[in-house]
């Protein structure tokens, strides 16, 4: 059990350690010599897990599609209003979330290794179709759309934001694209009891298990 725990001890460091270099260089610019370095690992430690680099990728991109932090509500939009909130916190803060997005837009990668956005499309489509099930959401309303509407705003203000000239904050920034998208898709009772601000990504993540809120709480 002991040597279990410590080899996916071992496989998070090597995936962190690629999901710095990157986020911060690239996937081509990137190499294994310099995530070793980071990860402080033995080639043996390094291969048995990945072997090339473009298996580091793939385990980075792996990462990137979770609901960790998202628990039932008695509201079940809240829970689709939770996964973005929650990722908008993390991303900035975790290497893994920035680096798959990284990879994401970049035409080379894609090419290689495609994109999580049909997950992130699934997921979110499969909450909001809950929520409309339940009366939550307007009847007329496609789930499968509106998850592909939600996820491109996400990723644009992403993007956008961090290419502005001041600083933002990217969860207050996806607080607001709720607060202007959610009235096209819930119904007025239900949108009342919506919470959407930026603190509530915090408090989700510190909900989280220690190991996985301490990383979400690391400095950018």
């Amino acid at each position: 059990m002991a040597q279990q725990e410590r080899a996916i001890r071992t496989r998070k460091v090597i995936l962190e350690a690629a999901a710095t270099v990157f986020d911060e260089v690239g996937y081509e610019a990137a190499t294994i010599s310099e995530v070793l370095k980071r990860a402080g690992v033995t080639k043996g430690a390094f291969y048995f897990h990945f072997p090339s680099k473009g298996d580091l990728a793939l385990g980075v991109l792996d990462q990137a599609v979770t609901t960790d932090g998202v628990e039932p509500q008695e509201v079940k939009l809240q829970e689709a209003v939770d996964t973005m909130l929650i990722m908008a916190y993390r991303l900035p803060r975790e290497p893994v979330y920035s680096a798959a997005l990284r990879l994401s837009v970049d035409r080379n990668s894609q090419r290689l290794f495609g994109t999580r956005w049909p997950d992130w499309i699934s997921l979110l489509s499969a909450l909001l179709g809950e929520a409309k099930e339940r009366g939550e959401m307007y009847a007329y309303i496609d789930e499968t759309q509106a998850a592909r509407l939600l996820l491109s705003s996400w990723t644009g203000v992403q993007i956008v934001s961090e290419g502005l000239p001041d600083t933002y904050d990217l969860s207050t920034e996806v607080s607001r694209m709720l607060q202007l998208m959610l009235p096209s898709i819930a119904v007025p009772t239900v949108l009342s009891q919506l919470e959407v601000s930026a603190d509530r990504s915090a408090r989700l993540v510190a909900a989280l298990p220690d190991d996985e809120a301490q990383d979400a709480a690391a400095p950018v």
